[in-house]
């Protein structure tokens, strides 16, 4: 969408939207969420009706990552595993449905298992990520000296920019990246449990989920790149480019960053306090 000359890509803060509102939900219906299956689909017909809009793009990635984030908000509010695994079955299966019944996603699905069949049609991209990546070595080519990126590799300023910097940074480059993501997400829980400690029950959700978004985000990306997961069309985090992915990803981490600086304020209140009593007894 168009908005006075920026494009927005309207999947990325639909994603935290929905969070927010899901996160919302939890905290309401927590007593109800176990009990009650009908709790527990209400707010699953509200991410239905979004993964239509955002399938009608068509954006196929963006609504797995968008239910991953749901399912598991709603999982750790309390929903039971029957529940879970049923609508975990409906989806999977819906999504399967989908991904048979358009051609262009059945050729990706059945395109990434054996790229080298047909490598300058439905595999060419995926076999081009690989020569990147393998040509990186341990080492890499350095900064800059990507040859991939010279219009060999598609998209590769985007979803396949970790091909590019594999071949770049090489093994150990890439090995250090994957360990800043996994330290975020490590964190990014962290602070969730640190918040349902103090009973911050919303914000406790919010950074659980977008612990789960950045985590599912980057497994899906450098799946999609390595040739493990069929193509999608994820960024990789704070890493690819375009605008909207980049802005929508900073917002969540200064929330992140908000809730944990609440913790911090409530773990000193609590600790004076507990000092004032102290020297008054």
């Amino acid at each position: 969408i168009s908005l006075g000359g920026i494009n927005l890509q309207v999947s990325e803060p639909a994603r935290l939207m929905v969070l927010m509102y899901i996160s919302g939900y939890a905290v309401r219906h927590r007593d109800d969420l176990g009990r009650s299956l009908i709790d527990f689909v209400k707010p699953m017909l509200v991410v239905a009706l979004i993964s239509g809009l955002l399938l009608a793009e068509p954006d196929f990635g963006a609504t797995v990552v968008l239910l991953a984030i749901t399912l598991s908000v709603l999982f750790v509010a309390g929903a039971p595993w029957r529940y879970f695994l049923l609508m975990i079955g409906a989806v999977a299966a819906l999504l399967i449905i989908l991904a048979v019944s358009a051609p262009y996603r059945l050729a990706r699905l059945t395109g990434f298992t054996d790229p080298w069949s047909d490598p300058y049609g439905s595999g060419f991209q995926l076999t081009q990520s690989l020569i990147a990546i393998g040509s990186g070595e341990w080492f890499g080519a350095g900064l800059g000296n990507s040859v991939q990126k010279l219009f060999y590799l598609p998209e590769a300023h985007t979803d396949f920019v970790f091909a590019v910097f594999a071949e770049e940074f090489g093994v150990a480059g890439t090995v250090v990246l994957i360990m800043l993501f996994a330290l975020l997400v490590w964190r990014a829980l962290g602070i969730s449990l640190d918040a349902a400690e103090r009973n911050r029950y919303f914000q406790a959700y919010l950074a659980f989920g977008i612990a789960i978004w950045q985590g599912t985000q980057v497994l899906i990306n450098l799946g999609v790149n390595m040739g493990i997961l069929p193509t999608k069309g994820l960024t990789l985090p704070l890493i690819s480019y375009g605008r909207s992915s980049l802005i929508v990803t900073l917002i969540a981490l200064a929330l992140l960053l908000r809730i944990d600086m609440e913790n911090r304020r409530v773990r000193s209140t609590s600790t004076a306090s507990k000092k004032k009593r102290r020297r008054r007894a």
